[in-house]
């Protein structure tokens, strides 16, 4: 129980990081007249990865509910993690966006994930795709850090910071629940929330069955 009390404070800290550093970038650089998108890939490509690298050997940094529920599918993380793992990544999200919000000031959105307008349908299969991308570098990471070193560890804020450049302006470019939920429901961007979380949640479950079936925990 200790244990993953350690683990769940782990990525509760990595989160907060995550999503502090990624939308304050957002509303930073709307308040100065917008950023280039590239920036921004660089700024989430950071967000991503350097929290990552702070906790990975503490919690194995899921730091994204989708993550934690396709490595519980796939075998390599055990199922009572999971709901101690979700619950430390929202609190975790929601305090990276009450820092942003303390810090800004509210912005107009605070960083809420949001469709371009008319392209719903567009902007969740982009999620839905970019976060099976996601999940598959992740397992891809769990498999071959332990021979390859830290370097597997920049592929998942690469995907990440790919993903914000390609599709930023068409969704948002969110694949994480909790990076949507926080700043959503903290700023009332919350309308498009349920569909963004049933798309990037059920974008996680596939390639996690896939994997588990393909390459088998343990093997």
């Amino acid at each position: 129980m200790r244990e993953l009390a350690r683990r769940a404070l782990a990525e509760l800290v990595g989160t907060a990081l995550l999503v502090g550093i990624g939308t304050a970038a957002i509303v930073g650089g709307a308040r100065a007249g917008g950023t280039p998108q590239f920036l921004l890939a660089l700024a989430w490509f950071a967000a991503v990865t350097l929290p990552i690298l702070l906790v990975a050997s503490r919690s194995g940094a899921h730091l994204n509910p989708a993550v934690s529920l396709a490595l519980v599918l796939s075998g390599r993380t055990p199922s009572r993690w999971l709901a101690p793992y979700i619950l430390a990544q929202l609190s975790g999200a929601f305090l990276g966006s009450l820092v942003v919000w303390a810090a800004l000031g509210p912005g107009a959105h605070l960083g809420a994930t949001l469709p371009a307008a008319g392209q719903l349908g567009l902007a969740l299969l982009a999620e839905a795709v970019f976060t099976a991308l996601l999940v598959l570098s992740v397992f891809v990471v769990s498999d071959v850090s332990s021979r390859w070193g830290a370097g597997p560890l920049l592929l998942p804020g690469t995907v990440v910071g790919i993903a914000t450049y390609l599709i930023g302006p068409l969704s948002g470019s969110s694949l994480n629940p909790a990076r949507s939920i926080a700043p959503g429901l903290l700023s009332g961007a919350s309308s498009y929330l349920p569909a963004y979380v049933a798309a990037v949640l059920g974008a996680a479950v596939v390639p996690a069955l896939l994997w588990r079936r393909r390459y088998p925990a343990g093997r």
